[in-house]
């Protein structure tokens, strides 16, 4: 779960990163409190054995009807870094599997 973690963190603050509207501290902040959000709510969900068991539940998704995944928002708020200025795309789908992180 931990390679997992670390990818899926890695690959929303390399978005971030490109729409350059957050400092170095402001993305360190948000990076680790993504960290600890994702390992808190997957830790009951992680099924080494059957990796497609609650794929839904680890899911990070935006859309038009979605703007703001929910944990994404959660982490910003704690990490006192606004939404919008992370620059993700308004359609996003990240699948955070056992073995496998994939995004749409």
């Amino acid at each position: 779960m931990k390679d997992e973690i670390a990818a899926t963190v890695f690959f929303i603050t390399r978005l971030a990163k490109k729409h350059n509207k957050l400092n170095k501290q402001q993305m360190e902040k948000f990076a680790s409190t993504l960290t600890t959000l994702l390992f808190e709510r997957y830790k009951n969900h992680w099924y080494l054995d059957n990796p497609t068991k609650g794929q839904g539940f680890r899911c990070i998704r935006l859309n038009p009807l979605q703007a703001k995944d929910p944990l994404l928002d959660q982490a910003c708020t704690a990490s006192n870094v606004d939404f919008q200025s992370l620059g993700l795309p308004k359609e996003m789908t990240i699948w955070v599997d056992p073995f496998d992180v994939s995004c749409r």
